[in-house]
């Protein structure tokens, strides 16, 4: 990708070099280099929290739906639970965030396997999360819990090395400036001058963020919001200018054109490999961002779904940002802890195939089954992915195997995946060396030939084989991989192992194909 290497050649100048001075215009904006640390990072969990966590009903467009639209469902709502003449603002102090535990948030978080935190500090409702010095009266600290929620949380992630970034809403559906500005038709700018600039430079200054998620730009230009001048003083002037990371929503155009990478739209999902840097967000509840007290099992996320829109996205080079709402009192729901852990567990099985990866030049395969692409940074290393979505059909029974019965080479060294399991990794080492004269990078095995031990009979079998970049002609160092039959619908893991003895002065670049049913690999030599 074009910011992609634009960093790599910077990085090549060295710190010599002074850092160039953004002009406050989308050209020169553009041009900045995305900070590493977003592309390497991968994973990230949102969260939206606000007042809307008090109805808790809908979603958290709760107070446009009920008095913007006035949405019949909404309105009847409120009369169901609520005396006569209740307001929105009334539900402020009761978003009391009683039993939020910001470093208990960050722990699940770290444990779910995310590098990056996004909190809404303001959703469109106005309401700061933290104490606004232009948001009197409605405020964390003012009413409601009267806590930093913001300051709160971003220093329990950073205790657990993970990065901060602040939501922000540019708009307010309800403030009189803002509504002022928009019946003048944004030629005035009272409410940026005076409540959005103020803020997002307050945040920047007191919390330091690694990276702003700007929303609520659609109905005015960026001139109105005045964005250009704020990037170039974040780029340039600010404590964050050399690792601050923003996203695409500045002003009505800007999205999927402008800005560090592109969100696009919310759950955006491309087709094919984009030429800039973009991120997914996606919500474990499928109907609502912020939390919702009538959401249903079916409408939560499960981690099928879950797996696959990581493995889908991070193939097609984007970050994924998956979101909870927390409770009013500050409760990450059960279920939504359960999806997070269980992120957490196939990130720790498979993480080196998503964590610092890049897209490989075929990001998936034309075949009758789904198979996603993805190059991995380890190096002198063969990771081998398994989805297990369905059982394999057509192939080698271990049995067979092991007896002769299926035409294959014969294989000479077994790995089971775990202590106890009946299946495992097996490959064929029985190569001659190198001839004299060869290419030494050529890698070739040399361990002694073996049969496989019938404990691991009962899985099936795939071959593949190792090759070389450019087009080389193939190695012959053929591999199987064996896949365990389990009992759960949706597992997959990694076995990483070292070819030891095998390499001789080689590199190797491991690509790994994530496959419905399967998955196969192939290591390329980097000459």
């Amino acid at each position: 990708m074009a910011a992609l290497a634009l960093l790599g050649v910077a990085a090549a100048l060295g710190p010599g070099l002074a850092a160039p001075r953004y002009r406050p215009d989308w050209a020169s904006l553009d041009a900045r280099p995305l900070p590493a640390w977003y592309d390497r990072a991968k994973v990230g969990v949102f969260v939206h929290w606000g007042v809307f966590s008090v109805p808790a009903w809908g979603s958290e467009w709760f107070w446009w739906h009920w008095q913007g639209q006035h949405d019949a469902a909404y309105e009847s709502f409120v009369r169901r639970r609520f005396p006569p003449g209740t307001t929105y603002a009334e539900f402020a102090p009761h978003f009391t965030a009683y039993d939020f535990q910001p470093r208990q948030w960050a722990q699940l978080f770290q444990r779910a396997g995310a590098r990056y935190v996004v909190l809404t500090t303001k959703h469109h409702e106005g309401f700061t999360n933290w104490g606004s010095p232009v948001s009197w009266n409605w405020n964390s600290v003012d009413t409601g819990p009267h806590r930093d929620l913001v300051g709160e949380l971003g220093e329990a992630l950073r205790e657990s090395n993970l990065r901060y970034g602040l939501y922000h809403s540019l708009m307010e559906w309800f403030n009189p400036l803002y509504l002022a500005d928009k019946q003048n038709d944004f030629k005035t700018q009272s409410f940026v001058l005076k409540k959005t600039m103020p803020e997002l430079y307050d945040l920047v200054l007191k919390y330091k963020p690694d990276l702003i998620w700007s929303d609520g730009d659609w109905e005015a230009p960026d001139s109105y919001w005045n964005s250009t001048s704020f990037l170039a003083w974040l780029y340039n002037d600010s404590p964050v200018k050399d690792t601050v990371v923003v996203n695409d929503r500045w002003g009505r155009g800007c999205s999927c054109r402008h800005g560090g990478f592109y969100n696009c739209a919310d759950k955006f999902r491309p087709g094919t490999l984009p030429e800039h840097k973009w991120e997914m967000c996606s919500s474990l509840d499928s109907l609502s961002w912020g939390y919702r007290s009538n959401m249903s099992l079916p409408e939560v996320m499960d981690e099928t779904s879950m797996i696959e829109e990581l493995v889908q996205t991070v193939s097609l080079g984007g970050n994924y940002l998956l979101n909870v709402g927390p409770t009013k009192e500050g409760v990450i729901v059960p279920i939504f802890q359960e999806r997070l852990l269980a992120l957490g567990r196939w990130l720790g099985t498979n993480g080196e195939a998503i964590y610092e990866s890049q897209p490989w030049r075929v990001q998936m395969e034309n075949t009758t089954d789904t198979v996603w692409r993805g190059l991995c940074p380890s190096p002198a290393e063969v990771l081998l992915s398994q989805v297990h979505l369905q059982r394999t059909r057509g192939l080698c029974h271990l049995p067979a195997l092991a007896s002769g019965q299926c035409p294959a080479p014969v294989l000479t060294h077994c790995i089971p995946r775990h202590t106890g399991d009946t299946a495992g990794l097996c490959w064929h080492s029985g190569v001659a060396a190198p001839a004299r004269g060869r290419d030494a990078h050529n890698p070739a095995l040399h361990a002694p030939i073996s049969p496989p031990s019938p404990v691991w009979l009962g899985g099936e079998a795939r071959g593949g084989e190792v090759m070389p970049v450019g087009g080389s002609q193939h190695l012959p160092v053929p591999f199987f991989l064996i896949e365990a039959k389990r009992n759960f619908l949706f597992h997959i893991e990694y076995i990483i192992f070292h070819l030891r003895e095998s390499l001789l002065q080689s590199l190797l670049h491991c690509v790994t194909s994530v496959l419905v049913g399967t998955a196969v690999i192939s290591c390329f030599h980097d000459e």
